[in-house]
């Protein structure tokens, strides 16, 4: 779903007007009136600035309070995917200062805390979100790489502290799982995205590789993890979330272009 729509659809649970024939016909509108149109206005604008100074005032544990955590929650979002690391982790904790029940579920800022070098944080993260999301390879995974490299991290500790996943049934996450607790290979891991239907290969290669490129970097092999996140980023390129991360982490490290073309050395 666009962010627009989910707004618009957020909106009308507020019961926030959106079509003009729904605003109160009186010839000086009330500020909350004005209010409501000026929000509609960045709705369908897909303003998030404005959306986000227009709710500057609002009182907490409102549905204006609500909104303007969804602008900031998606403008972090977005930011995150221009490569704006701490401009992202602003507005996700800005969003988290309005809602800070969702904290356990914010594996994105977890992502930027990795991107931040803030690792110690990304540990800390994705331990609270553990215990909301119990079986995510790919929480498990993040939460090794964020431990190999917070000080004094290795390898051989982030293996002895790797969360246990055991039902985590998506393609090849059985086998990613394996590779990073040093019972499985990387040809393990192409072996299994490499199966099944035609249709679901693209996307299962692009995670594949995303964690392929990790789990080297990790490592400090560095050729290997630039082989294999460009893969995921540029040959099996997809636009969900994950997807747009290994793009998002080729380009930071320099590996493509703005294009999101593979460098040549």
């Amino acid at each position: 779903m666009k962010y627009a729509a989910a707004i618009l659809c957020l909106a009308a649970y507020l019961q926030i007007p959106i079509m003009a024939q729904d605003q109160p016909k009186t010839d000086k509108p009330d500020p909350e009136t004005e209010l409501k149109a000026k929000i509609e206005k960045a709705v369908a604008a897909n303003d998030l600035d404005q959306l986000i100074e227009l709710t500057k005032g609002a009182r907490k544990d409102t549905d204006l309070a609500e909104l303007r955590a969804a602008a900031f929650h998606r403008r972090g979002v977005e930011r995150f995917f221009a490569g704006k690391i701490k401009e992202s982790i602003a507005d996700f904790d800005a969003e988290l200062k309005i809602l800070p029940d969702r904290d356990p579920h914010h594996w994105q800022r977890g992502l930027c805390y990795y991107y931040a070098e803030e690792y110690e944080k990304g540990v800390a993260q994705f331990e609270r979100h553990q215990t909301v999301n119990t079986q995510d390879v790919e929480n498990a995974v993040w939460h090794f790489i964020c431990a190999v490299r917070a000080p004094e991290g290795t390898v051989e500790k982030a293996r002895k502290d790797f969360i246990d996943i055991q039902r985590d049934g998506r393609v090849p996450m059985k086998e990613v799982h394996a590779l990073f607790a040093g019972t499985g290979s990387a040809e393990d891991v192409l072996q299994a995205a490499n199966a099944g239907p035609e249709s679901a290969k693209r996307n299962q290669l692009c995670y594949a590789h995303l964690y392929l490129g990790l789990y080297f970097e990790a490592l400090g092999e560095m050729e290997k993890a630039r082989d294999h996140m460009v893969k995921s980023a540029v040959d099996y390129k997809m636009d969900h979330y994950m997807g747009k991360t290994s793009q998002v982490h080729a380009k930071l490290r320099g590996w493509v272009d703005e294009k999101s073309e593979a460098k040549t050395e």
